[in-house]
Order: C-alpha cells, then sequence, then structure tokens
C-alpha cells in the first residue's frame, strides 16, 4: 500500500517549492489515498513516556520490558533464582526433587562465594537441605519418605 508513497516521496522537490511544503504535500496526498489507512497502530495513542529526558537506549529498555528481561548483577541475578528455586523447592512433588534443587542452588551459590564475580556481595549462604525438606514435609503434613 505504500509503494505509491514510496514512488512520490522519491520524486525531486519542484524548484521554488519550499521542502516543508513539498513534504506536507506528499503526505496530505498519500492521507487522501488512504495509504496510511492499515498500518500498524493506526488511530492508537502513541505511549506516554515516563519522563522529558532523552535516552539514548529508550527503545531497547522497551524491547527489554516487552520481552520480560532485566540485566542484574550476576550476584543479584543469583539471589532472584536462589528466591525462585527455594520457592520451587518447597512445591515440588517429591522429597527427591527438593534435594535435586536445592543441592543445584547451593553448588551454584557456593561457587559465588568462593570466585565473586564484580557487583554487590551476594549476601546468601547455601540451604540447609534438610531444613528445606522439614519444611516441605511440614507443609504437606508428611513425615519420613
Amino acid at each position: 500500500m505504500l509503494s505509491g508513497t514510496l514512488g512520490y516521496m522519491t520524486e525531486r522537490k519542484p524548484p521554488g517549492v519550499s521542502f516543508e511544503s513539498w513534504i506536507d504535500k506528499q503526505i496530505r496526498e498519500a492521507e487522501a489515498r488512504g495509504e496510511f489507512d492499515q498500518l500498524p497502530g493506526a488511530g492508537k495513542p502513541l505511549p506516554a513516556a515516563s519522563d522529558t529526558t532523552y535516552d539514548e537506549l529508550w527503545w531497547i529498555k522497551q524491547k527489554m520490558a516487552r520481552e520480560g528481561l532485566s540485566v542484574l548483577p550476576p550476584t543479584l541475578a543469583l539471589r532472584k533464582e536462589a528466591e525462585d528455586e527455594l520457592a520451587r523447592a518447597l512445591d515440588a512433588p517429591s522429597e527427591r526433587v527438593v534435594r535435586e534443587i536445592i543441592t543445584a542452588i547451593n553448588v551454584k551459590i557456593r561457587d559465588v562465594m568462593f570466585k565473586p564475580p564484580p557487583g554487590p556481595p551476594l549476601g546468601l549462604k547455601p540451604y540447609d537441605v534438610e531444613e528445606i525438606v522439614r519444611d516441605w514435609r511440614e507443609r504437606r503434613g508428611r513425615h519420613e519418605d
């Protein structure tokens, strides 16, 4: 649909016509032909900016927000992962799975404790597997498996 517009927009500006007037005329003619009617987002408001300062990375930030991505220092990412894994362990279907989840996250925690990456301190110590298993059992009203 925009192919006609592109043809017109590639024409040379006539002498004696201001650039702005020539562009405005091209846009008006394309609108009259309906060439903008089916564009994505037509009739929708532009997303509101949270502030008025210009940010060169605005498009990257919007893409990351749409994709649900974030960039955290490695220790903060591990804190979040440890929290998520603890919750997953407490909802696990069996004691074996609880032990696997907690053992795996403890390996990562120990690695960071002994080889800290750049960024804020981890502030975590490995989980006590037996304590987590006890919590898991209590939540399910189970005793020894």
